[in-house]
């Protein structure tokens, strides 16, 4: 039953998307990972090093079960790793009980490599009403998809969301920028330059009202010797502007308790990017 659950949910998701398509990702999936994944994720830190910057990773359990030398490698450096699920599929189309038992397997796997964590985000940015409360009932800190709906993407503040019993959350939700890096290069191909001008942009728009921005930059995609200098120009301009750029829980843990943030810094940027395969063999058995 678990398995034909997932099993619908992938086939319902592949349902809205032309065969093409399909076969587009993959060999485009198959590209990026020529590049090994480690190499990737080295450019990244190297970057995030020379800037004194941090970076939230949401990892899909599944994937980090498979890869252990990997996560502990990712884990010897100051960054923050969250739950990105147990495998990458949309939970709108899953029952509760089996949403439920998707988070169940992936903090028991998260525990059982010793991942700390503190934070939250559906595959594809999905949530129906069940999965709200089920980040409140498997007590998470903070939520980093729920802020991609329309009516939130575009603020600059955290914010709480209503359960289904009334209460608000007593989860943190952040706005994501809808200007993500598969957004940027998969639907628009931009170069690395105009991918830097945007999120720059974005970035100012946050600094005008001293709020946050939060972006979604795959390190699949952004690690890619074609597009890490967008990164590198974005955490440049953060500098100049005086920017803080925290994990998420960092972010979310100061600014609870001295409603600002750290350094009076005019604008708080939260760099976080899904990790959902290390390989592309992980993208095909997700496939």
């Amino acid at each position: 039953m678990v398995n034909r659950s997932r099993l619908t949910s992938w086939l319902m998701h592949l349902r809205g998307r032309r065969g093409k398509q399909v076969i587009n990702h993959a060999v485009k999936m198959f590209r990026f990972h020529k590049t090994p994944f480690s190499q990737l994720l080295q450019r990244i830190l190297e970057i995030l090093d020379e800037y004194d910057a941090k970076f939230t990773f949401p990892l899909v359990a599944a994937t980090a079960q498979s890869n252990p030398s990997l996560v502990e490698w990712l884990r010897s450096f100051p960054h923050e790793i969250a739950i990105h699920g147990y495998k990458h599929i949309k939970y709108p189309f899953l029952s509760p009980k089996q949403q439920a038992l998707e988070l169940k397997k992936a903090i028991h796997i998260f525990r059982e490599l010793k991942i700390p964590y503190k934070g939250f985000r559906a595959p594809y940015n999905a949530y129906s009403k069940t999965t709200i409360d089920l980040v409140e009932e498997f007590g998470f800190k903070w939520d980093g998809g729920i802020g991609y709906r329309h009516e939130y993407r575009h603020g600059y503040e955290f914010f709480k969301v209503k359960l289904r019993n009334g209460n608000m959350s007593s989860y943190t939700c952040i706005p994501l920028c809808e200007w993500s890096d598969d957004r940027m290069i998969d639907r628009y191909k931009l170069s690395s330059e105009k991918m830097a001008k945007i999120l720059i942009i974005q970035l100012e728009k946050a600094r005008k009202v001293n709020g946050l921005i939060m972006y979604d930059l795959h390190p699949i995609r952004i690690g890619q010797k074609e597009y890490i200098q967008s990164l590198s120009s974005l955490l440049l301009h953060a500098r100049r502007i005086g920017a803080w750029v925290p994990t998420v829980s960092d972010a979310v843990d100061y600014w609870s308790k001295y409603q600002r943030w750290k350094g009076h810094a005019p604008v708080c940027c939260l760099l976080t990017g899904d990790i959902d395969n290390f390989t592309f063999f992980d993208y095909m058995r997700r496939t």
